[in-house]
């Protein structure tokens, strides 16, 4: 029975080399992805985002006890992605002749939404997503750039060997093999998972609008994402400004909370890389509020802080145990004024009486977890078919 790479070679008009097929999900992150991350940030203490501008640690012991059953986190969101190199086909170039032999990376996409009410966690929405990216040569007329790969991602869906196990994909992307602009040199593989990442961001968009349209999220049913908010450039916001203000209105009632992030990226107020400051801080207690603005991202800007929810004592690293939270400024007022600095208080001890119960001894990130969002990620993980059978395909 014909597979998938077979397809893919005859309809490009390329050469599988039937290369070995295993697991990118191991090796580092691809560098196109993070443009935004926290390697460009810098996060400054005098540049604040709250309404108390005094404030210095808060201590959110004594609230967070008080608030177990009030909480303001109702949903939760988790978008996770699986890749795999599949092949490696060669395509001729027009030009010289040569051969040029290019990764062929395939994965599944994961994003889901789990609902708490009366205390009961359940599940409310699920966007899952078998994808494929190929090089730009792939396509044998450029100049055809619609409708070519959804052409074909047509008539592979009614392949034999998909149609008898009910599995079906749901898009081809294309990567760029050309030299990037910022004149970085990218590997292939990179540039290939970064479109998949690229895809799972756009369903995690969807799935927040989704949300927002179902009049699901309010002051009283906030969102709790895994990560940052900080996505990468939205091209229609440079053409729309109603775009970008439909965007943020979305996120009024959301914040990401990351478990990694880059410590040198918070600054003094002399603007120099203090690191300590987030290793020295203390049990339950939150740094103040700073703002950030990512022109990268069409300059919306940013309310970042951190909150220690584990004791150092009891952690490999001085970073472990500590949160970074993330709240987009969405109306005039935050933008001028930031975020009230109660309503930050408030939403910081919600996040810690989230911590408990974790999964000792099953995640090295467990000092770092959240308990609804480690359920959210097993949920996703859940969802997926296997590694073997996945790769089968190929």
């Amino acid at each position: 029975m014909e597979k998938i790479m077979d397809f893919i070679a005859r309809e490009t008009k390329g050469q599988s080399f039937k290369t070995f097929k295993y697991s990118l999900d191991a090796t580092d992150k691809p560098s196109i992805l993070y443009e935004y991350d926290d390697e460009k940030r810098e996060i400054k203490w005098n540049e604040l985002a709250e309404t108390d501008s005094a404030v210095a640690e808060v201590d959110l012991r004594k609230l967070s006890n008080s608030i177990t059953d009030n909480t303001i986190f109702t949903y939760f969101l988790d978008g996770s992605r699986r890749t795999f190199k599949v092949d490696d086909v060669g395509y001729e170039k027009k030009k010289g002749g040569r051969m040029l032999v290019l990764p062929v990376i395939a994965g599944q996409i994961g994003v889901g939404c789990l609902k708490r009410e009366n205390k009961i966690v359940k599940s409310e929405k699920f966007i899952g997503q078998n994808v494929i990216s190929l090089p730009n040569e792939a396509n044998p007329n450029p100049a055809i750039k619609n409708g070519f790969y959804e052409a074909k991602l047509s008539t592979l869906n009614r392949m034999d060997l998909l149609s008898k196990i009910g599995i079906q994909f749901d898009v081809v992307l294309e990567y760029k093999t050309s030299t990037p602009a910022t004149g970085k040199e990218v590997s292939y593989e990179d540039r290939a998972v970064a479109k998949i990442q690229e895809a799972m961001i756009i369903a995690e968009q969807n799935m927040v609008a989704e949300l927002v349209k179902a009049n699901r999220l309010g002051q009283d049913n906030y969102l709790l994402k895994d990560g940052s908010l900080e996505y990468r450039t939205v091209d229609k916001f440079k053409r729309n400004s109603n775009e970008e203000k439909t965007f943020l209105n979305r996120y009024n009632y959301v914040v990401g909370a990351s478990k990694k992030f880059n410590p040198e990226s918070c600054h003094d107020k002399n603007n120099k890389p203090n690191p300590g400051y987030i290793a020295n801080l203390k049990l339950y207690h939150r740094t103040p509020v700073a703002r950030f603005k990512n022109e990268s991202i069409n300059n919306i800007q940013f309310a970042v802080w951190f909150v220690r929810i584990r004791d150092r004592r009891y952690s490999s690293s001085p970073f472990d145990g500590v949160l970074k939270l993330e709240k987009m400024l969405t109306t005039e007022q935050e933008i001028a004024n930031g975020i009230d600095s109660e309503l930050v208080n408030y939403i910081t001890a919600c996040v810690i009486n989230e911590r408990n119960p974790v999964c000792y001894g099953k995640d090295t990130r467990w000092a770092n977890h959240l308990y609804p969002i480690h359920l959210t990620e097993q949920y996703v993980k859940s969802k997926y078919m296997s590694k073997e059978m996945f790769l089968n395909l190929f």
